[in-house]
């Protein structure tokens, strides 16, 4: 825990970490955690498995206040990523008690926009982001954190405009 103290991690954070049987942070995570609490913007890549979310999750948790708005949101290429990041977001901050809501197409539309008025963090696909910000179910203003996990995936997938017209929402 100690590796992981030192990149700048709180104990609310480490003891999640610890409980979750992690013992040191993987090579991304060490290179990427204190650029991304420092405010940094990073592009990183690396292998499925090896913490990429725990990479750029922890700063968002160490980061945002819950209850202010959606302050972070992450886009994903297909809703179970979506499901699986939301999960492991969720997980690691228990603590923190953030409100972070998946989003994404096939599920029923109305629960989405309840869920969005007390969401913290969203993850989710791009046609569905979409549908909520031409419905104006969804305000992008307060966004402090974008992520672009499986980016080449989502770019391999035909979503550049989309995530183009998406990143234009957010704040600079």
């Amino acid at each position: 825990m100690e590796q992981f103290a030192k990149l700048g991690l709180s104990k609310d954070v480490l003891s999640i970490l610890k409980e979750a049987g992690f013992k040191t942070p993987s090579e991304i995570q060490e290179k990427t955690i204190p650029l991304a609490l420092a405010g940094r913007d990073i592009i990183g890549g690396s292998a499925t498995g090896s913490g990429k979310t725990l990479a750029f999750a922890s700063p968002i948790i160490e980061n945002l206040i819950p209850g202010q708005s959606i302050q972070s949101l992450i886009l994903t290429p297909t809703r179970e990523l979506a499901e699986q990041v939301a999960t492991s977001i969720r997980h690691f901050s228990r603590n923190k008690r953030l409100n972070i809501s998946a989003i994404y197409g096939g599920v029923d539309i109305q629960r989405q926009i309840r869920d969005l008025r007390r969401t913290d963090v969203v993850v989710g696909t791009p046609g569905r982001i979409l549908d909520h910000l031409e419905r104006r179910t969804l305000n992008l203003s307060r966004v402090k954190c974008l992520v672009l996990d499986e980016a080449d995936r989502m770019l391999d997938m035909g979503f550049i405009k989309d995530v183009e017209l998406i990143i234009r929402k957010c704040p600079t």
